[in-house]
């Protein structure tokens, strides 16, 4: 008697809810390893050029802040999405033009990436349409050749300044990207400048906790040790 050949493959696609569930294991070894609390941290979903279906999955999976870099395509994409999900945070990472400010004002819990005087000023024009302030992180530019950021701290006290003079701004924290590169040392070495840069920021304007965003699927757990409180991750949650 023949029986039918039956091939089982047991790979299996993993999935986004999996994909979190090993970055919290390597998170939380991280901050035990530095001796930090799991929830001084929030991990934020890199989710540019996702789909909604994988964002509802990281949603249902616990995370509640994604990050975005064109402002039209994150419009188009989640509007329907954040209508339905009051609780979720919209950031926005990418480089921003001026011409978009209005539409990222009105859109974004947060912009991220404000990286110029001009972009601060146009931001504020528009955010008194909004119901509650723009929250706003100052980038600095701690060595990725290909990014933008102020260049000093000169430079993020006078940005500071204009943030903190208008009454739908919110001062939140400050944001950089390290360096692509497998020398851990100038990754660390761009991490403790921002680090730097806050500390300096909190003593100038005295009352202002600021956030540190820092920290990718390649260098997260550098990002950490150098006190992240804000990771920014994408293909370690939405690729296989």
């Amino acid at each position: 008697m023949h029986y039918p050949l039956i091939i089982c493959d047991y790979r299996k696609e993993m999935s986004v809810a999996g994909n979190i569930e090993k970055l919290e294991e390597r998170i939380q070894k991280t901050c035990d390893y530095a001796r930090r609390k799991r929830d001084e941290i929030t991990l934020m979903g890199v989710s540019k050029f996702v789909p909604v279906n994988l964002i509802d999955e990281a949603y249902r999976s616990g995370i509640r802040c994604f990050g975005e870099s064109r402002v039209k395509e994150a419009e188009e994409k989640l509007n329907a999405f954040k209508s339905g999900h009051s609780d979720a945070r919209f950031h926005l990472i990418g480089s921003l033009q001026r011409n978009k400010a209005k539409q990222a004002a009105l859109f974004f819990d947060c912009i991220q990436s404000a990286d110029r005087d001009e972009i601060i000023v146009e931001l504020a024009k528009h955010s008194p349409q909004r119901k509650e302030p723009l929250e706003i992180m100052l980038e600095l530019h701690t060595g990725e050749e290909t990014k933008n950021g102020f260049q000093n701290i000169d430079a993020l006290f006078k940005a500071a300044e204009l943030v903190l003079g208008s009454e739908k701004l919110k001062l939140t924290g400050l944001m950089t990207m390290a360096p692509f590169t497998a020398d851990t040392a100038l990754i660390r070495s761009s991490f403790r400048q921002l680090a730097s840069a806050r500390d300096d920021i909190e003593k100038r304007f005295p009352g202002n906790a600021l956030c540190l965003s820092m920290g990718m699927s390649n260098d997260f757990e550098i990002a950490i040790e150098e006190g992240s409180t804000l990771l920014r991750i994408g293909s370690a949650i939405f690729k296989d």
